[in-house]
């Protein structure tokens, strides 16, 4: 091809040098592989960033680092997770040691009130309140109730919340039954009736 025809073409410069496809296309490749190159960079600085910044978020939550190096902080962030996962282990055995320890107690307490229960009836005892003057304000009670764990501890409870303060008591158990003698007397100087104070009775052991 003469110099005439790549003029009219436009493949030829002032100095008649050959300006073909291939050089703009050589540019264009160029350009395009530097900016894939600049993003690559910009992602992996990114990227160790991110990463750096979980490794310390990892060694503020690990108490010992041996060494601040990247392999030394995530061994001992692993050593550390398995001690935890073997005192979450130990714990929860000791917690199952526990309820099953309960439940079988608390299995013999019934067994126990049940066993109370029938022994009273086998004997003919019923629950019972009896309520009588001893001396002014001051009242002489009886109480006959199933023997139960920490039965008497709650009949105390409640009569002290029911305004009733004991002076002097005695407690026996025999054939299932609880045997409570007192005298009692209004804890804040009420004056106490013998009926009102028996009905007082029948209902907390009712609720015991």
């Amino acid at each position: 091809m003469d110099y005439l025809a790549m003029n009219e073409l436009g493949l030829a410069d002032q100095h008649g040098s050959f300006r073909g496809r291939m050089g703009r296309n050589k540019r264009t490749s160029y350009d395009e592989t530097g900016g894939y190159k600049s993003k690559n960079l910009h992602a992996e600085r990114r990227r160790r960033e991110k990463l750096s910044n979980r490794l310390l978020t990892l060694r503020a939550l690990v108490p010992i680092i041996t060494n601040m190096n990247k392999g030394t902080i995530i061994e001992d962030a692993i050593t550390y997770i398995q001690e935890l996962k073997k005192n979450v282990e130990a714990l929860t055995d000791m917690l199952q040691e526990m309820e099953a320890s309960s439940s079988e107690e608390e299995t013999k307490t019934r067994v126990s009130e049940i066993d109370a229960s029938e022994e009273m009836k086998q004997c003919g005892i019923k629950e019972d309140v009896q309520v009588s003057n001893i001396d002014g304000d001051k009242l002489w009670i009886k109480i006959i109730l199933e023997k139960k764990r920490g039965g008497f501890g709650r009949l105390m409870e409640k009569m002290a919340c029911f305004g009733l303060e004991l002076i002097d008591s005695n407690v026996t158990t025999s054939k299932g039954a609880m045997l409570v003698t007192a005298c009692v007397e209004g804890a804040f100087g009420d004056n106490l009736t013998v009926q009102q104070t028996k009905e007082l009775l029948t209902q907390i052991i009712k609720g015991i």
